[in-house]
């Protein structure tokens, strides 16, 4: 038993999947797998069954349809939280694009102080491997966007790669985050700043998928541009008073 989860959504990531599993389960560290899969066609929750049998730290939840990667998020949250052993919770990719080996880095920042560690591309410099310059572009654009309209002081606001103290999880009410894509990744750090907990970036070196397919659409994109504005606009009318 560990006290780290890692939370990996997954829809068709059959080239990646048990890789990634067992590129975990390698490390010096011991941490738990959850696998929130939504209905892949492609028989990713198949291949995770089966690699149950040989890994009883790793645990799946299956999903029906393709209903985006917060809700992803927002269901292993709620799953970790509902079981006391895990003080430290985290979100990766599962196509390796995060680094396995950082999962520890990110660990040690919360066990060192932090309430949330942010795997960073942009904390020094630009850290993006693979990918073509209008994405990068786009991203550290994105993220300087975030900046100016919320005025929360992360590089990398749309980082995927976090490790959460279970105490942020537990006081951010769940419920009420409402976006899906890169939204989704902007709103709970925004959300955990403005609760009063201590965010830190952890420099990092992403690497672009090389199998199977990028979900990211311009539909995602656009839920972020718009979604920041929404976000600072009801944080006026929201109290964020966290319980003694």
């Amino acid at each position: 038993m560990s006290d780290s989860l890692i939370i990996i959504p997954t829809y068709n990531e059959k080239e990646n999947v048990e890789k990634i599993i067992r590129k975990v389960f390698s490390l010096n560290y011991f941490f738990e797998i959850l696998i929130i899969d939504d209905g892949s066609p492609d028989g990713t929750a198949d291949i995770v069954k089966k690699l149950q049998q040989e890994y009883p730290a790793l645990h799946l939840e299956q999903r029906t349809g393709k209903l985006g990667l917060g809700t992803a998020y927002i269901h292993g949250f709620k799953w970790a939280l509902e079981r006391t052993q895990y003080a430290y919770i985290f979100e990766m990719d599962a196509d390796f694009s995060h680094n396995p080996e950082d999962l520890v880095r990110l660990r040690n920042a919360c066990e060192n102080g932090a309430d949330v560690a942010i795997g960073s591309r942009y904390v020094n410099g630009v850290n993006v491997v693979n990918w073509p310059m209008s994405r990068v572009l786009m991203s550290y654009f994105a993220s300087m966007y975030v900046r100016l309209i919320t005025r929360i002081d992360i590089q990398d606001a749309t980082a995927g790669f976090k490790c959460y103290r279970r105490r942020v999880l537990a006081t951010i009410p769940l419920d009420k985050i409402k976006f899906v894509g890169y939204a989704f990744q902007i709103e709970m750090k925004f959300t955990a700043i403005k609760y009063g907990f201590k965010v830190v970036e952890v420099p990092i070196i992403f690497t672009d998928r090389t199998e199977g397919v990028s979900k990211m659409s311009t539909r995602i994109f656009r839920e972020a541009f718009i979604g920041v504005i929404q976000m600072k606009v009801w944080s006026w009318f929201r109290k964020y008073d966290r319980p003694a």
